[in-house]
């Protein structure tokens, strides 16, 4: 690929070709039918068929296209097994890598904007990405004074591809809808959208990344490399080596798993809490698992979660809404009258609509399953039965779901705690999540709870 695809025209031309493909296959599904073969069957070979069209041009586009993709890809553990295996692999490497700028592009940005004598810098410089993503690439060196970093420079035009790509993707939302089973995509479209121009902005990234790395400077399980430069289209941070979220999902021990899942969901929920930030794109490609000691490869001593880009986070002063937690907790006591007014007051539940307290605990119950129990074990099983039952038109969970609003408030919340789910069975991890929810999220334990302390003393009285 010899540059990103910056013309409308081009861009619009692959993107146009999806409908017409989606609609070709169905004319060949109505064919498999009349043939003999079951709705469910040619549904099934349908949706493989058009995934492994869209992931193909959603790679080649980058853009908001490969934003989209890599957005879509932590919910693949939502679809049925025959359908994911096949493709699974190029969600994975959607995650990863797409491909890359020219040499000669790359030089071009950073004369421009480090200067002609950019190279002074570096000690070293590889030319070679190391990664590539939506609106950028990582380059690995060693800055002047002999730190390793990573480079990310962005594409030239990459504004101008993620509104275009973006919007064209925003018509096509009803024919990518049942890629994955109960969830609406047209919001997800509209809300990457909403984030554009902070993604682009690797000021902002800068900043929240510095604020990352300094609450977790000295953090045992977590480590966020520090920003050493930053200036328009170029980003310089501390280098980070480990294995990637991506390979741990295919080719990890189970301890590597739980520990990845322990700490990715320790990180979720004590961000907004330490920071005032929450990491708000928690694909794989963005996490790292590394030994304790860099001396020790094999991680014998333990294992912590690097994290990487922070072009997209939710801004939380006050942490996690503590709604998120008083209800969690509600719902757990099976208080259905009280769960009901909270969301009725929060806007989950329009004015103008009446529900049944009852049916909407129901509702609640098994998705907040992993904060039932002391451990849970995330499969891709467990997320497709959810996928399945909300998805289900004939399923009152359906006909409920429907009836539910997210209030705008919420939306990155919601996404990124879907999408960390959905990483966390796609790792297959048993996790106590419980232990994270108490620690960190506002609301979950309640006030008039005793702590241990007061626990003790109460009984010795």
């Amino acid at each position: 690929m010899s540059d990103l695809p910056r013309k409308a025209v081009t861009r619009t031309a692959k993107l146009a070709a999806l409908p017409l493909g989606f609609a070709g296959r169905a004319t060949w599904g109505l064919g498999k039918r009349i043939g003999g073969k079951s709705a469910e069957l040619v549904g099934r070979e349908l949706q493989q068929r058009t995934a492994e069209q869209l992931f193909k041009v959603l790679g080649e586009l980058k853009g908001g296209a490969m934003k989209f993709g890599q957005a879509m890809s932590v919910f693949e553990s939502a679809l049925p097994e025959e359908v994911a295996g096949p493709y699974r692999a190029a969600l994975t490497k959607l995650q990863e890598a797409a491909p890359p700028m020219p040499t000669r592009t790359v030089h071009s940005v950073l004369d421009e904007r480090l200067g002609e004598d950019w190279h002074d810098l570096f000690l070293e410089f590889e030319d070679k990405p190391s990664a590539a993503a939506s609106i950028g690439q990582v380059h690995r060196a060693v800055w002047h004074d002999g730190r390793e970093v990573a480079v990310k420079v962005q594409y030239p035009g990459a504004g101008e591809a993620l509104l275009s790509d973006l919007n064209q993707l925003s018509r096509f939302a009803r024919l990518l809808g049942p890629l994955i089973p109960g969830m609406d995509i047209k919001p997800l479209i509209a809300e990457l959208r909403d984030r554009v121009s902070e993604e682009l902005d690797y000021a902002l990234e800068a900043q929240a990344q510095q604020a990352h790395a300094d609450e977790f400077a000295d953090d045992p399980d977590v480590l966020v490399p520090a920003v050493v430069h930053q200036c328009e289209q170029v980003l310089v941070t501390e280098w980070i080596d480990g294995i990637p979220l991506s390979e741990v999902i295919t080719d990890g021990t189970q301890e590597q798993r739980d520990r990845a899942g322990q700490l990715l969901a320790r990180f979720l929920f004590s961000g907004p809490s330490r920071t005032g930030l929450l990491h708000a794109d928690p694909h794989p490609g963005n996490f790292r698992l590394l030994p304790i000691d860099p001396e020790d490869p094999d991680g014998e001593g333990g294992w912590r979660l690097g994290v990487l880009d922070f072009g997209t986070v939710d801004r939380l002063p006050g942490g996690l809404p503590s709604t998120i937690g008083d209800s969690l907790r509600m719902t757990l006591d099976g208080d259905a009258e009280s769960v009901y007014d909270l969301l009725r007051d929060e806007g989950f539940v329009k004015e103008s609509i009446e529900l049944d307290p009852d049916a909407v605990l129901d509702y609640l119950l098994p998705i907040i399953e992993p904060a039932q129990v002391d451990e849970f074990a995330f499969s891709r099983g467990w997320m497709r039965s959810q996928a399945a039952r909300v998805a289900d038109p004939r399923s009152p969970a359906h006909q409920l779901g429907k009836q539910l609003n997210l209030p705008p408030a919420y939306l990155l919340i919601h996404r990124v705690t879907l999408s960390t789910i959905g990483v966390l069975c796609q790792l297959g991890a048993t996790v106590r999540l419980r232990d994270e929810l108490e620690e960190w999220l506002p609301g979950f334990v309640s006030e008039d709870e005793p702590t241990l302390e007061e626990g003790d003393s109460a009984a010795e009285a």
